[in-house]
């Protein structure tokens, strides 16, 4: 039998099952966070930072990720605060430099409020998101990719860098990758990364629609999967 708890998410008093993520309850009730890493039928890792929420708990404000903060009996939770949204917008900056080939990440990155990126670019093909290996190891049990190395060396890869004979080759990796889709103009060369901003026009922000969400159909699938409303009673 399922169990409820009453939560407050920027406000509206929401009646959510218990054991689910701050996260997963929030975009049920049409409240934006932005995420990348968060695939709806996969484990959370938090991997990305994006989903981070200010969690009230006895006057203090606790910066965590809300895709693993499951939801508890009377908690306060802030989605959208200028400390938040300061915090998002330098994660999204990060990414953006470190993979300017995503057209997710730069669709990301201008949702957030980003107008220019100050970190040195990478134009890495990878951000360790994580979603491939989850993929891998959760829905097929295979087990063919995983990270491999520490700190800067930290990368995703086959057992022994090469592919394994038991990998099914079924494209979840690719298919869940956030790097598979390129910039309208096709793939930055080295030096020429930039910020694209060509879909700004386009693409609201969070101030501009604050009663509806803006992150779905982000890069062309990348979006929460979940109904957009108010149901928040």
């Amino acid at each position: 039998m399922l169990q409820y708890v009453k939560v407050n998410i920027d406000g509206a008093i929401i009646r959510a099952i218990r054991g689910t993520s701050v996260l997963h309850t929030a975009l049920e009730y049409g409240i934006c966070i932005p995420h990348l890493c968060h695939v709806p039928y996969l484990s959370d890792i938090g991997a990305c930072r994006l989903c981070i929420v200010e969690h009230m708990v006895n006057g203090h404000s606790n910066v965590t990720t809300s895709c693993t903060l499951n939801v508890e009996e009377g908690m306060v939770i802030m989605t959208n605060t200028d400390k938040i949204r300061k915090l998002r917008r330098n994660l999204a900056e990060l990414l953006v430099a470190q993979a300017p080939n995503s057209r997710a990440i730069q669709d990301i990155a201008v949702r957030c409020g980003v107008k220019e990126v100050r970190y040195p670019f990478r134009n890495g093909d990878c951000v360790l998101c994580g979603r491939c290996v989850r993929a891998c190891n959760e829905l097929w049990r295979a087990k063919a990719k995983g990270f491999v190395g520490r700190g800067k060396e930290r990368h995703v890869d086959y057992p022994f860098g090469a592919r394994p004979d038991f990998c099914k080759q079924c494209g979840a990796c690719i298919q869940l990758c956030p790097m598979t889709i390129p910039p309208c103009d096709g793939p930055m060369k080295p030096g020429e990364e930039r910020l694209c901003g060509q879909c700004e026009s386009q693409l609201m922000t969070n101030e501009q629609a604050p009663g509806g969400c803006v992150w779905c159909k982000l890069g062309e699938g990348f979006g929460c999967g979940r109904y957009v409303g108010s149901r928040a009673r």
